[in-house]
């Protein structure tokens, strides 16, 4: 095979890569604007504010840990609100990060998003 037939075969799988990304980006944006078709900066940073109280509900169970000085092992229902607290806040961040992603991607059209803003 010739170098000139190599970049042909090259540039073929780089069409098809790009021909199935085209595909996933459209796929994805209909899905996402069908599912949550209110979708602005107002409603993605109370979102984050969410994560973010979430976060200092974990932290605040974490720092009850420390509060018992006596080295006794922490009573086994602080563990638990502990885990489940932090259960819901990894939950939520994973969200948002799958969100910027979504916006990184072109999934989510920012300029429907700077128009819903501007309404």
């Amino acid at each position: 095979m010739t170098d000139k037939d190599e970049y042909k075969e090259l540039m073929k799988h780089k069409h098809f890569l790009d021909e199935v990304e085209q595909g996933i980006r459209f796929a994805n944006t209909e899905l996402i604007h069908q599912q949550i078709p209110v979708l602005g900066k107002d409603n993605i940073l109370a979102f984050a504010v969410a994560v973010g109280r979430l976060r200092a509900n974990y932290l605040e169970a974490a720092f009850k840990l420390g509060l018992d000085e006596t080295g006794e092992m922490p009573r086994p229902e602080i563990v638990e609100e502990l885990k489940r607290r932090r259960e819901l806040y990894e939950e939520a961040r994973l969200a948002f990060e799958s969100l910027r992603e979504a916006i990184e991607k072109g999934y989510i059209d920012v300029d429907i998003l700077l128009k819903s803003d501007r309404e």
